[in-house]
């Protein structure tokens, strides 16, 4: 462990293991001693009167005066009102973990969901015991954060008019929108038949069957990409009116989830992409987090690899928190996932007078990686609300389900594209508007010229 003694404190620095056990976590925590050694700084819920768990935390991590054995950066882990800390573990040996389960349920902690998509499990456990199961030696335990939920002209501001003139509309392709959820509207229906086009719902913050929004965010994202403009006269139309929707609630009605939540939504597509006809080909998530692990040690992270490794074509919002570098949020950092930034298209269909939006996050990443890799339109872009209507809305959290709309028309085009192929054409026909590729990526998206390149595939 590397520590530097500032007066009679110590501060840990940049921590990724011990012989014995891994903690992976967010902040460096302040160590101070007097007679005793006590930790100085563990985040405690205001107002949750959980002192006691507090010291048992305190008294379980402290109980030897060696330096060497004081944990690191415990300051990301979180007390609840409920006084346990909640956590996700992940092992490489899937005995462990089930073995690490059962004790856990055993010694009153709860599971609270299950991952095998990233080989482990969330749970809220006693606080004195995440250096226990660290000290384990086979397990990684990560804090269980935090994630929140970051079209008049912007469909032809990216050619997305002229994609569907050329009669490609999303038909035969199914998005997964991973979000607040997603509601009824006439524009997400079919304007033949007037049945719905969301073909597919799963809730993971009320258990509910049918869908719904209580929050708007989502269905806002589903118009981005797939709005047939029923309700508008064919004014307001996403790049893909033709697509049909699953969607997948894992954000609260004001917007929040936790990571474990996020992962199970993708999980859950994953598990059931095929089962749904068309099958599920495109995730659109517009939601982040803070980035404050590398992306190999982000759980969130793993889960849109896999996701994309089964063939699935990941899109995520880049963030909101630009204009400064170095604020592409989580898991817009996974380098194998497509990241969108947000360009401003000044309310005009004309391409020449778009800018980047102020507040679309820039990279490097975390891992120093160039992110964004694309831009699309995501400043007042004019979508659906639940309950029917239209609002506006801006952020890179509509500029991606604009995008995710241009990746179903292209698997219309061509079905056998692989996500690879997918990002590859995006970024070989974006247009190069001269900015930093720490703010634009490959540049802006050019859905027209995607298409006929994808159509080139298939000869």
């Amino acid at each position: 462990m590397n520590s530097r003694q500032i007066g009679n404190k110590f501060i840990d620095s940049k921590f990724s293991g011990s012989p014995t056990g891994k903690i992976i976590a967010r902040k460096e925590v302040e160590i101070s001693f007097k007679d005793n050694v006590e930790i100085s700084k563990v985040k405690e819920n205001a107002g949750t009167g959980a002192d006691n768990n507090l010291n048992d935390f305190k008294a379980g991590v402290t109980n030897n005066s060696n330096i060497d054995t004081i944990p690191p950066e415990l300051e990301g882990f979180e007390i609840k009102q409920n006084g346990l800390s909640p956590v996700i573990i992940e092992g490489k040996l899937s005995e462990e973990v089930l073995k690490e389960k059962e004790r856990i349920i055993s010694q009153g902690g709860k599971v609270t969901a299950d991952l095998p998509i990233i080989g482990g499990f969330a749970a809220e456990i006693p606080p004195k015991d995440i250096l226990d199961i660290a000290r384990k030696g086979t397990l990684a335990i990560i804090p269980d954060g935090e994630m929140n939920a970051y079209l008049d002209v912007a469909g032809p501001t990216i050619g997305a008019t002229q994609v569907n003139n050329m009669g490609f509309t999303g038909k035969g392709v199914t998005v997964a929108v991973i979000d607040t959820g997603v509601a009824p509207h006439k524009d997400l229906s079919d304007k033949e038949t007037g049945k719905s086009r969301i073909i597919g719902f799963k809730d993971f913050i009320n258990n509910r069957e049918e869908p719904y929004d209580d929050n708007g965010h989502g269905t806002h994202c589903a118009g981005d990409m797939g709005a047939n403009g029923a309700s508008s006269e064919g004014k307001n139309v996403g790049p893909a009116p033709d697509a049909s929707i699953v969607g997948v609630k894992v954000l609260s009605a004001s917007g929040s989830g936790s990571f474990s939540g996020i992962i199970q939504g993708i999980q859950w597509v994953v598990e059931n992409k095929d089962k749904f006809t068309p099958p599920v080909k495109v995730i659109s998530m517009s939601l982040g987090g803070t980035a404050t692990l590398p992306s190999d040690d982000d759980p969130v992270c793993q889960a849109v690899e896999v996701a994309k490794k089964s063939g699935i074509v990941v899109l995520i919002a880049a963030g909101n928190s630009g204009p400064k570098n170095k604020t592409i949020g989580t898991p817009g950092i996974e380098p194998s996932i497509i990241t969108i930034g947000a360009f401003d298209d000044r309310g005009t269909v004309d391409r020449a007078d778009d800018k980047i939006a102020y507040f679309s996050s820039r990279g490097p990443t975390i891992d120093n990686e160039v992110k964004p890799d694309l831009v699309s339109p995501g400043y007042n872009i004019t979508s659906l609300k639940p309950g029917g209507g239209y609002t506006t809305m801006s952020g890179t959290s509509m500029a991606t389900p604009v995008a995710a709309g241009v990746v179903a028309a292209m698997l219309e085009a061509n079905p056998n594209l692989s996500p690879d192929e997918v990002k590859d054409i995006l970024k070989s026909t974006a247009e190069d508007r001269g900015l930093d590729p720490n703010t634009q990526g490959s540049g802006y998206i050019d859905s027209e010229k995607a298409i006929k390149k994808a159509l080139e595939k298939t000869l």
